[in-house]
């Protein structure tokens, strides 16, 4: 299930890879074993959370 959290508190945030040196871009941290993805530029917006299988699933969505 992916829950929106508000100030997420995520460790480690990253910019993604696939972002380049562009401005608008999306940035993954880690809450415990879960991820959370969020907006580089509207941070105060929270976060997207996933579970490690979610995070799994998405990935290879994603990358398909």
């Amino acid at each position: 299930m992916i829950h929106n959290r508000p100030g997420a508190i995520a460790e480690g945030w990253r910019k993604a890879s696939y972002s380049g040196g562009e401005r608008a871009c999306v940035e993954v941290g880690e809450i415990g074993v879960d991820r959370a993805i969020r907006d580089t530029q509207n941070r105060a917006l929270g976060a997207l959370a996933f579970d490690r299988s979610e995070w799994t699933m998405l990935l290879a969505a994603v990358t398909r």
